[in-house]
């Protein structure tokens, strides 16, 4: 075993406390996977009515009384110091109650930066916030104005005046290459792989193709922009916060400003979209405190410009892929190197070699990447990291290698389909991409395209198809609690600080409570999105869901125990241990006698209680250890574009997905929706523009940042294989993130085939196609 993977088992161990042997390696599946009701079902989000009717309550919603208003001062220079400060007008301006820099700021330390280890590591930046007069990055806070209003301190914030001593700063990204640092590695992977000789296999390979594929920075575009309401009461915090990470968000502010954890609490009911972006940042922290300065209510909600000038996206890459293959197509060389951005007081990779390693076999491997020192703002995850770009690069070379050869690029995947995973050379937990290939080809009509580029036109239009794979880990994280609460008139409370994102977290959850605990779902309610709650991790890596069914399955364990020991001598349960159990039409029965079978109602009833409550902790992790476990898809792409402008309309996509159980197909439909749309945002149009001259982001709107609208987005089929992973709580894996994975390098794919012109640089506008 690996010292990474040993890290990983001591600190889920330290976290947990515990290791039941649910769901452990070779341990028995979840017997849910093959007993279901009310998942698999369509239901609708119980969030919906609330939103629809506008009673859904955001943070920059919160209604408080005595509520100030607080506004930025971001510095417009990349490098230096400020040499002089003037706040006086600021101060005595209209309804301004204080101004905040540097030299008022309350003395704290600096965020841990997110870890595995250390799940109240949360932060993205080690950069001091607000502390000293140094000057990391265009756009870093300066200054912080609190006002009656929020045009009073929109309008006090335009009155400071500030002077800075300018140096030197790195801002363009080929000038960083000679210095780039190699990490020893990516998330919890190894980054540097080597087996074989790579080179040399790629020199003696009757085929092969080797190119750079370019893309570029790209920003976090949330509906809800990034806002807290911020509340001191005497010595305990209260933030409502836009965050996809409450419990940890709790605990590392907790830490930041001297207090016991019981002293602070994060709401976070609903957010408008998260994507890697709504972590802990910059405006949290002077928010909090500059409401303790105030000795009021607090609201800081950042403008759009504000989320690109110091909210982190996606690192710009640069990436080398090389592949050899022999006469028959096999690989024997798979070469995936480059270069990306991270600044030492960063947090967060762009890992986009990790999905390389488990997509196809070869006969050797070289896998490396490299990070570049810039004065930027730290980048952050979004959505897919890694994934999402690393996939353009690897499935555009394979179409590249296919077309040279002569061959259906289809076919040529399939024949490269490992049968155990290829770096670890572990077996795959379940693993049918070729069903998902074999299905979706039939369904979009993959037997109409031309392989010869160029061949289908209408008018002005050329007509092409395209395809890729793409891939994402199935993630569990450590630290996810659940109590259940099963009262006398046969309801249930699942409650969990976890995040509700608009992808439907509680009423998946509600329906696997359902099926868990033997109830209709109707008789489920869920409460999340407060750090009061029992604490769940950040929702990130497309793990929430099977992190929180672990914890829900381990609570409904626990609460068969506590059911057992109320119902008594009298009951017709009597003598059966938790072992010999299940939680079944609501009510606890004999796993071997189902007429031994008390109800609940009548359990409570005897034991004169209204109500049970358990808290119970997801078992830990560990079944990734043992066996390779990776959601996968097939992307199909047909579009046309103008022989006459260059410009690319998509007609149609088709995603054929194999992630385990779909645990309700109408959520489920939306995410994978989602994720594509957003994978045709970074194939055609995404891109943050930085001016190298002075490192300010250029197109901070969405006016001049451009996101895919409702006549960009084509008509979207999405299917599943729906085949159970036996190692997950459910089945299921993630899916958040797998839909956004294989849809650029589809789309440049089907425009090769449309046009025969190779783009290997995103995003594909029309200037590249003209």
């Amino acid at each position: 075993m690996s010292k990474t993977q040993n890290a990983i088992i001591s600190s889920v161990r330290t976290v947990m406390g515990w290791v039941p042997a649910q769901w452990l390696p070779g341990g028995t599946p979840d017997p849910l996977i093959e007993r279901r009701a009310a998942i698999g079902r369509q239901a609708s989000r119980l969030d919906g009515p609330l939103k629809v009717a506008g009673e859904a309550r955001f943070a920059a919603e919160v209604a408080m009384d005595r509520l100030c208003y607080a506004a930025l001062v971001h510095s417009p220079v990349t490098r230096g110091r400020i040499t002089r400060l003037d706040t006086g007008a600021a101060e005595t301006a209209p309804g301004v109650i204080l101004v905040m820099t540097h030299r008022t700021m309350p003395r704290i330390g600096t965020l841990p930066l997110i870890g595995i280890t250390d799940l109240s590591a949360v932060g993205n930046s080690s950069i001091p916030i607000m502390l000293d007069a140094e000057i990391r990055y265009n756009g870093q806070v300066v200054a912080a104005v609190v006002a009656e209003t929020q045009e009073q301190a929109d309008h006090a914030a335009s009155l400071i005046e500030i002077d800075y001593a300018i140096d030197a700063a790195r801002t363009r990204f080929q000038d960083a290459r000679p210095d780039a640092r190699t990490p020893a590695s990516l998330l919890m992977d190894k980054n540097h792989v080597s087996i074989g000789n790579a080179e040399r296999e790629l020199k003696r390979a009757p085929h092969r193709v080797d190119n750079m594929y370019r893309t570029p920075a790209q920003n976090h575009n949330a509906i809800e922009l990034h806002a807290v309401t911020a509340a001191w009461e005497g010595d305990s915090l209260v933030l409502h916060d836009a965050t996809q990470m409450i419990a940890p968000s709790a605990a590392a502010l907790a830490k930041l400003f001297g207090l016991k954890r019981e002293q602070v609490r994060v709401l976070s009911p609903f957010v408008g979209g998260g994507f890697g972006g709504k972590g802990l940042w910059d405006h949290q922290i002077v928010a909090i405190a500059a409401a303790r300065l105030a000795g009021r209510p607090l609201r800081l909600m950042l403008s759009r410009e504000g989320v690109y000038r110091m909210i982190g996206g996606r690192s710009p890459s640069e990436q080398r892929v090389a592949i050899g293959a022999d006469a028959e197509g096999r690989f024997t060389a798979l070469l995936h190197t480059g270069y990306s951005v991270m600044p030492p007081y960063g947090a967060c990779p762009e890992p986009y070699t990790l999905g390389t390693r488990a997509l196809y076999g070869a006969r050797s491997f070289e896998i490396m990447q490299r990070h570049l020192d810039l004065d930027i703002v730290p980048n952050t995850f979004m959505r897919a990291p890694g994934e999402a770009i690393g996939s353009f690069a690897v499935e555009s070379a394979i179409d590249e290698l296919a077309h040279a050869m002569g061959v259906d690029p289809i076919a040529l995947r399939l024949r490269n389909l490992p049968e155990r995973h290829p770096i670890s050379g572990a077996p795959f937990s379940q693993h049918a991409l070729g069903q998902a290939y074999a299905e979706g080809a039939k369904r979009f009509g993959w037997d109409r395209r031309h392989a010869e580029p160029g061949t289908v036109r209408e008018g002005e239009w050329r007509i092409g198809m395209g395809c890729a794979t793409g891939s994402f880990p199935y993630a569990r994280m450590p630290g996810a609690n659940v109590r259940i609460t099963l009262r006398g008139d046969g309801t249930a409370v699942i409650a969990c600080s976890a995040q509700e994102m608009g992808m439907g977290t509680a009423t998946v959850q509600a329906q696997h409570a359902a099926d868990r605990l033997g109830l209709p779902l109707e008789a489920i309610s869920v409460e999340l999105g407060d750090s009061a709650l029992p604490a769940a991790p950040m929702a990130g890596g497309s793990s929430q869901t099977a992190s929180i069914a672990g914890a829900i399955a381990a609570a409904a364990t626990k609460l068969a125990g506590e059911l057992l020991r109320l119902a008594g001598n009298d009951s017709p349960i009597a003598g059966l241990r938790a072992g010999e159990v299940q939680l079944v039409e609501e009510g606890i029965a004999s796993i071997a006698d189902p007429t031994r079978r008390e109800s609940y109602r009548s359990i409570l009833a005897r034991a004169a209680r209204e109500a049970i409550a358990v808290t119970a902790a997801g078992s830990a992790p560990l079944e990734f250890l043992k066996f390779a476990m990776h959601s996968s898809s097939a992307i199909f792409c047909e579009l046309r574009v103008s022989a006459v402008t260059g410009e690319v309309r998509v007609d149609r996509l088709l995603g054929s997905f194999d992630c385990g159980t779909i645990l309700n197909p109408k959520t489920a439909a939306s995410q994978f929706r989602g994720g594509m749309i957003m994978g045709l945002g970074l194939a055609l149009m995404e891109e943050t523009l930085f001016d190298e001259r002075s490192g300010r982001i250029m197109n901070p709107s969405l006016a001049d940042y451009h996101i895919p609208a409702h006549l960009d987005v084509p008509e979207i089929d999405v299917i599943w294989t729906g085949i159970p992973d036996p190692r997950s709580p459910l089945g299921a894996r993630g899916i958040g993130e797998i839909g956004i994975t294989g849809v650029a390098a589809a789309v440049a794919n089907a425009v090769f085939n449309a046009t025969g012109k190779r783009i290997r640089d995103l995003p594909i506008t029309l200037d590249k196609l003209l």
